[in-house]
Parts: C-alpha cells; sequence; structure tokens
C-alpha cells in the first residue's frame, strides 16, 4: 500500500469508505478529471447526444485510491477532502422542523411571507443591504441554482461565462449543461471586448482558495458587467466565516452602489447551521433578475419544501448557534495551520471560509499520496482548475478529536 497510485487502483466502495464521498454541494465539488469514452453509447439517449456528454466525468472517483490508502491508516481514516459539516443540527432549527411537519398540502416556490422575510432581514444584517428593492428566493440548497441559473437566465449556445481561474467546478459544468462557453480567468480586461459574456461569477470567500475580494475589486467586476448588460453571481456561501480578512457582499453598497440592477447573491444555511442534509439556501439582488427565476422555477417544480422553510426561518433568526458554530471552525482552524505549517506546508489566502490552501511545491498528487500514508484523506488542487496543481484544499469540518488527531499524525511525520 505504500507506494500506491490514484490510478492503480478503482474500488467498489464499502461501508468503511461510505463517509467520505458523499454527494450534494460538496459532494460535487472538483474537477471531472476523466473524459468518457468516444464510443457512442447504445440506445434511446443516442438519437441525440444525451446532456451528460457535456459533462466531464464525475471527479471524486479519483481519491478513490487515496481513500483506500488513509483507510488502511491502523487508526482509521480522517477527512479533511470535503466540506461536509458533522456538528449537530441546533435543537431551534429542529425544533422548527419538527412543529412543521405535518405539511400535506403543496408548498410556495417563492417561499412563505415569514422566510422571505427572515431572508431579507439577515440579507440586511449580513450583507449590508437595503431591503427596499431586493428580491429574495429560496433554493434548493445553493449548489442547485449554481449548476442551473445559466439555463434559468436563458444562457444558451454562443454565450459566455466567466468564471474564476481556480473555482468551485459547479459554475463550469453549469455553463455546459447550457451549452455556453466558459472562460476562466481572474482578469475581466483578457475577456476582451467581446459582447457575448451573459454571466460572471465571483466567490468571496473563495473556494477552494479562501481569498477574500476587496470592495474595489468587486465593485469592478459589477460596472463591467453593467456596461455589457451582463448578470453578475456572486457566490457568498462562505461570508460569515471571515478569519484574518473581512469579506464584503456584492450586495453591499460600497460594490453595488446602492442598486441591485444585474446583481445576484447566492447564500447557503449549510456551513453556517449544518444544514447541509436540509438543502436549504437562498438567492437575493435584482428583484427583476429574482422574479424571472420564480417564474421558471414554478414551472419546474423546484420548492423547498414546507418544513424546510420554517426551519430556514429559525435557523436565519438566531444568530446564537451561528456563533458557536463559527468558533468550533476557528478553533479547528488554529489547530490544523499550526499542524500543517509544522509540517511544511505553506499556506496560502485562506484568510476566510472552511478551508485552508496549502502546497509543498509538488505535484498535488504526490500531496494527497503523503497525506493519505498518514491516514488523512485531503483534496487536489486540480479539482478546481489546471493552475492549482501544485495546491491541496484541506476542509476544517471534522471533530474535535479527528482534528486532534491530524495534528498528532503530522507531528510524527
Amino acid at each position: 500500500m505504500e507506494g500506491l497510485h490514484r490510478r492503480q487502483l478503482r474500488v467498489l466502495r464499502g461501508a468503511g469508505l461510505a463517509r467520505w464521498c458523499l454527494e450534494g454541494r460538496q459532494g460535487g465539488e472538483g474537477r471531472h478529471l476523466r473524459r468518457r469514452a468516444a464510443a457512442a453509447r447504445r440506445g434511446p439517449l443516442n438519437r441525440s447526444a444525451p446532456v451528460s456528454s457535456r459533462l466531464p466525468e464525475f471527479t471524486w472517483d479519483t481519491l478513490d485510491a487515496a481513500a483506500t490508502l488513509a483507510a488502511a491508516h491502523p487508526e482509521g481514516l480522517i477527512n479533511l477532502s470535503m466540506g461536509t459539516p458533522v456538528d449537530p443540527v441546533p435543537e431551534v432549527i429542529r425544533q422548527a422542523l419538527a412543529d412543521a411537519s405535518d405539511a400535506p398540502g403543496y408548498p410556495l416556490t417563492a417561499g412563505t411571507p415569514a422566510l422571505r422575510a427572515a431572508i431579507a432581514a439577515w440579507v440586511s444584517r449580513a450583507c449590508g443591504a437595503g431591503v427596499d428593492g431586493l428580491g429574495v428566493l429560496p433554493t434548493i440548497g445553493s449548489k442547485e441554482l449554481v449548476a442551473w441559473l445559466p439555463t434559468l437566465l436563458g444562457i444558451g449556445p454562443g454565450d459566455v461565462v466567466v468564471v474564476p481561474s481556480v473555482a468551485y467546478p459547479t459554475y463550469e459544468d453549469g455553463a455546459r449543461l447550457a451549452g455556453a462557453t466558459v472562460v476562466r480567468t481572474d482578469s475581466l480586461t483578457s475577456v476582451g471586448p467581446t459582447s457575448r459574456v451573459r454571466l460572471v461569477w465571483v466567490n468571496s470567500p473563495g473556494n477552494p482558495t479562501g481569498r477574500v475580494l476587496p470592495a474595489a475589486h468587486l465593485r469592478k467586476v459589477v460596472d463591467w458587467a453593467r456596461e455589457r448588460g451582463a448578470v453578475v453571481a456572486s457566490d457568498e456561501c462562505y461570508l460569515p466565516l471571515g478569519w484574518s480578512a473581512e469579506p464584503v457582499s456584492v450586495l453591499s453598497p460600497q460594490v453595488s452602489g446602492g442598486s441591485y440592477d444585474g446583481v445576484l447573491a447566492l447564500h447557503s444555511l449549510s456551513k453556517r447551521s449544518n444544514l447541509a442534509g436540509y438543502r436549504a439556501g437562498f438567492v437575493a439582488g435584482d428583484p427583476a433578475l429574482v422574479a424571472e427565476l420564480l417564474k421558471v422555477r414554478k414551472h419546474a417544480g423546484m420548492i423547498v419544501p414546507a418544513p424546510v422553510q420554517a426551519a430556514m426561518v429559525a435557523a436565519l433568526q438566531d444568530e446564537r448557534h451561528a456563533d458557536e458554530q463559527r468558533e468550533r471552525y476557528r478553533a479547528r482552524r488554529e489547530v490544523l495551520t499550526a499542524a500543517f505549517t509544522g509540517a511544511g506546508f505553506t499556506v496560502e489566502h485562506s484568510e476566510a471560509g472552511l478551508y485552508l490552501w496549502l502546497t509543498r511545491d509538488e505535484d498535488c498528487w504526490q500531496t494527497v499520496d503523503w497525506l493519505a500514508r498518514r491516514g488523512i484523506l485531503v483534496a487536489a488542487g486540480v479539482f478546481y482548475g489546471p493552475s492549482a496543481n501544485r495546491h491541496v484544499r484541506v476542509a476544517l469540518t471534522e471533530t474535535d478529536e479527528h482534528v486532534a488527531a491530524v495534528a498528532g499524525r503530522l507531528a510524527d511525520a
């Protein structure tokens, strides 16, 4: 097992490895590195190319060998590869879910009045946004909207979607589903004078890097997009988790100029409130764009279940549990930062968010295997873009016991 390489083994996942291959917002992360075979499949789908042919293969399969190697460690596998919450769902939220569980009727796609009010109030507090003229809409988690936003906005072949050079891969997947062209860049000047750009993704704090974009940079992006009639979609799922820098929302007047025209901010309760299993997210911003999303989503049946809507209200109205969870992540971050830097890693960016962005200045798969031999599973940087091939991403979402064990294993390395 010592020399096991990621491409040398494909395993059927058993119970011992099931935990690390969860799906959802996090399970869909990573670059899809292996393309499908060129030979066409047989069957009705091949009368035209199936939608799945627009997408690369599912990424996390490339960690199979590393997961097997890590699981062979005498003290077991510690999973730092996915940002999957492990702490309990707060009681105030669970009680709200239970109280609303007798829900035989269809819920509102737009969300209950109580939920819309709770979203608007939270956005006002957390993002510095004014509630006047603000559109809000609950979503089935945030990954769902990330993946389908280009399609819901009518973006298609011939259109361009701009994504960060190192980024959550579902931005690109959503553009592929819509048949649009993807441009990876951190500098909009490199896009040139084209009028084909319809959507620009920004992500601050960034996943995987933890980088925080200053308000001046975000304002330039918004101004650039407005000049061209493009939409700016800001993935702000990690906004409450600023450590050495304070993240700024695209809805802040510093960025938006007091107008929500052409601007959407996507948020999630998965990290803030440990609700990844509830699929609880929302979008806020341009009321005309939000109204259009609502119209399409009504037809498509994209509805947050009524008990989850009630749970979201409780979560958004209670800051105590969010503050407690934030402190858990702060403590784990301090332990892991010291452990990895002590083992010779360099931490880059990582000033906010749920991850450490690390390098040993070697191919990322060498780092993945080195850590796997110590029973520690991390995400390879190339999942997030070709320029990240010398980095790995480490999540703060493990128990205190496992975080302490990581520090011990690295100290013995």
